[in-house]
């Protein structure tokens, strides 16, 4: 826009260690800000992000949450219920919630527990290790595939397909076309997965999704393809990032590893304040319905417009000292996992698998050392992490 300096371009800034001095220039100098080339808007405060979530009359899901053209026009068929409005977000999101327990995500505990003790048994004799390879990339598309019943020898492939899913070419804003393959093969995988659960049924949230019923409404079989396609690719990779994210900026701040050394009770709160500082999902999309007037500005209808995570979860107007990582720090203003009508499904599944996994990291490997020359990012347009962190770590 005339009025600022600064410019933000979804895909350029995640691959950058420290890029939230460009998140202070937006809150400061352009806190609604249009993007020309891509033709977006971007809310950058935490006020204003937070409205808009709790606004699903103006910020519609309609068309998904990411600004990806190629996933606009499929956003149904891969967001499941993030790519619907109420009442239909409501009737999917109901029955959907009656496999995706609470029950369901706590009985998980020790099988969470299981495996991250099985991976690290894999590496903890050499001293060191790829990290994502070696466990964050690895755990949590076990405890998913625990939960749907996915067999073990298909979770290899269905990793490699999320990865592609997610990946962008630098330069390129749209999904290239390996990853657009890589999304036609989770949903076919998916549509023999449901059609061999109906035949045969088995005690996982497939078959409680297949099962799903209330006042005999039940769930169509797109609906449970999409809704397994989201939790491959939501479920799995942005906790993988929270998973490296974590140990990189405790390793980053001394201080802050000696105040969980001394006190493993707030290695929970190592996770939240690691999804405050630095959230894997940095921005969610809404659509406009209406033409949307806010600080002096008048966004139309149908604009795509990206609620920045990222910075308002650094927005000084809402937080003290926004930019120090704090593990005593109150986490509950943060965005991290929306709010709202569409607050994140999947977020006490990720709380627990980041509780879990740091709590045997920390006890089992606690003098990690970051070797930060062949650490590097991911370039996406809204998940921000490692894909490649190694660490190494003595007795």
């Amino acid at each position: 826009m005339a009025d600022m300096n600064v410019e933000y371009n979804p895909y350029d800034w995640k691959i950058h260690d420290d890029p939230y001095p460009a998140y202070a220039a937006l809150r400061s100098q352009a806190p609604v800000y249009h993007n020309e080339e891509i033709d977006f808007w971007a809310l950058s405060r935490h006020a204003d992000v937070l409205a808009a979530f709790r606004d699903p009359e103006r910020y519609s899901n309609e068309f998904g949450v990411s600004l990806e053209k190629e996933q606009i026009r499929e956003a149904r068929t891969v967001m499941s219920f993030l790519a619907m409005d109420p009442p239909e977000h409501t009737r999917v999101r109901a029955l959907v919630n009656r496999g995706f327990s609470p029950r369901r995500v706590t009985e998980l505990e020790p099988k969470i527990r299981e495996l991250a003790n099985r991976y690290i048994d894999a590496f903890i004799d050499d001293g060191q290790c790829e990290f994502i390879d070696a466990f964050a990339g690895r755990l949590p598309m076990d405890v998913i595939s625990e939960m749907l019943g996915v067999p073990q020898a298909d979770r290899d492939d269905l990793r490699g397909w999320a990865d592609l899913v997610l990946h962008r070419e630098e330069g390129k804003p749209d999904v290239p076309a390996e990853g657009m393959a890589a999304a036609a093969k989770i949903l076919k995988y998916f549509a023999e997965f449901v059609k061999e659960r109906r035949k045969a049924p088995a005690d996982d949230l497939t078959d409680a999704l297949v099962s799903a019923e209330i006042d005999g409404d039940r769930l169509e079989d797109p609906d449970i393809i999409a809704f397994l396609f989201l939790m491959i690719i939501a479920g799995n990779e942005t906790t993988t990032k929270l998973l490296a994210n974590a140990l990189y900026w405790l390793w980053k701040h001394p201080t802050q590893r000696d105040i969980v050394r001394n006190d493993p009770s707030l290695i929970s709160s190592w996770g939240e304040e690691t999804l405050r500082f630095d959230p894997s999902s940095q921005l969610i999309a809404r659509t406009t319905t209406t033409q949307v007037e806010i600080h002096d500005h008048k966004i139309p209808a149908g604009a795509r417009v990206a609620l920045l995570i990222g910075s308002a979860n650094r927005d000084e107007r809402a937080w003290d000292r926004p930019d120090v990582y704090d593990i005593r720090r109150d986490t509950r203003n943060s965005l991290s996992f929306g709010q709202g009508t569409h607050f994140c499904l999947g977020a006490s599944l990720a709380r627990l698998e980041a509780r879990v996994s740091l709590e045997e990291l920390h006890r089992r490997i606690p003098n990690f050392e970051v070797k930060p020359e062949g650490a590097t990012r991911m370039h996406s347009s809204n998940v921000r992490g490692f894909t490649a962190l190694p660490i190494e770590f003595g007795p």
